[in-house]
């Protein structure tokens, strides 16, 4: 029998298209994608996957949901089905239900393990994920805690996270290439920057003060903020109080990959103070080294692509002093010694964190 997949996901937001397209190549199979989420993002076109659908809408009570339009993906022409690991969507147990009773293949697509569940979410996890046939995890991190909680190990998986790997790595060849180094700011220190959602969840008063820090230790540096203000918590009367203003660009948002890449790749260091996410990926698929701090149970999955020294650094989670240590270890080198370690630096993201990785290791999943 020709398999015939059901991918279900709670959205889809924009950097997750690549993936979803290979997917769509390389597999039979339809989508059905939720109209929204609580928190605000860019969504790719559902339109793009030749495969798509059904918009399913996502009726929330609380921090639960319902995806309604699902019922019509219960049908036995699908034998395997994809779906967004979240327990807080009732509709996705009900689903996993009634795959296992007529024993099709379910993957659950999921952060699965955070470190700090409380007595009765361990209990909620460990029955649904227990539902699905295997477990897809963005990290090693997670599959080490499920593993102590008893998880069997051949039920997980870790796939890792990805934006367009093939598209950036182009753009990267063509950087290499050029002579040009490319600056914002009428000076030559070295720039630390941060790419993202500004939101208070991510710390960058901290940045902000770190780099006052250093400053006693006759070190200057430039900061480069990339992205949305989602928070409004006075960021720039921080900066007019540290008096940094002509050291500090507030950029806002973009989607100008080329642009985005020659920022990444003409700073030192990039640093995310809170959590750090894909930012992570994206900086380092440039060979820029990242800092986050070091308190993993509040961390995002990508935090463990940073290997210590190398690919980047942690810091003492809401240690402003130390932090501004760890900054200066990386802005104790010329850019063209940065440079030159870049194609070291990235080596996980062309082995791992990429489209071509997930997609090899979902069809040996689905083939199985």
């Amino acid at each position: 029998m020709v398999k015939k997949l059901c991918c279900i996901f709670n959205i889809a937001s924009h950097y997750r298209e690549p993936i979803y397209k290979k997917i769509d190549d390389q597999f039979d199979c339809d989508f059905f994608i939720g109209d929204n989420v609580k928190t605000p993002l860019k969504k790719m076109s559902y339109q793009s996957l030749q495969g798509f659908k059904k918009t399913l809408i996502n009726k929330y009570i609380w921090n639960f949901y319902w995806q309604k339009g699902i019922e019509s993906t219960f049908s036995s022409k699908y034998s395997d089905y994809i779906i967004t690991g979240d327990p807080f969507c009732i509709s996705n147990w009900i689903l996993l239900i009634y795959c296992n009773l007529t024993k099709k293949k379910t993957f659950l697509w999921s952060h699965g393990w955070y470190g700090n569940e409380s007595f009765l979410k361990i209990i909620i996890k460990k029955i649904f994920f227990n539902l699905g046939s295997k477990v897809l995890l963005y990290g090693n991190y997670a599959k080490e805690l499920m593993l102590k909680q008893g998880f069997k190990e051949k039920d997980l998986v870790t796939i890792y996270n990805s934006l367009d790997f093939d598209y950036q790595n182009d753009i990267y060849l063509n950087l290499k290439k050029s002579t040009e180094n490319f600056s914002l700011f009428n000076n030559d220190f070295p720039t630390v920057i941060y790419v993202g959602r500004i939101q208070k969840v991510k710390k960058i008063d901290f940045l902000f003060k770190s780099v006052k820090e250093l400053e006693k230790h006759d070190i200057k540096c430039n900061v480069l903020l990339v992205g949305k203000i989602v928070d409004d918590f006075k960021l720039s009367q921080i900066v007019d109080e540290l008096d940094l203003k002509s050291r500090v660009i507030f950029y806002g948002p973009c989607f100008d990959e080329e642009k985005l890449a020659s920022l990444f790749y003409n700073s030192h260091v990039c640093v995310s103070p809170g959590n750090v996410g894909l930012t992570a990926i994206h900086s380092l698929t440039y060979g820029t080294p990242v800092i986050t701090h070091n308190n993993f149970v509040n961390q995002m999955p990508e935090f463990e692509i940073i290997t210590e020294g190398f690919t980047g650094s942690f810091f003492e989670e809401d240690n402003i002093q130390n932090l501004a240590f760890i900054i200066s270890k990386y802005l104790n080198v010329s850019l063209e010694e940065k440079l030159s370690l870049s194609d070291n630096r990235r080596r996980i993201i062309e082995e791992y964190y990429n489209c071509n990785f997930q997609i090899n290791e979902l069809l040996k999943l689905i083939n199985e």
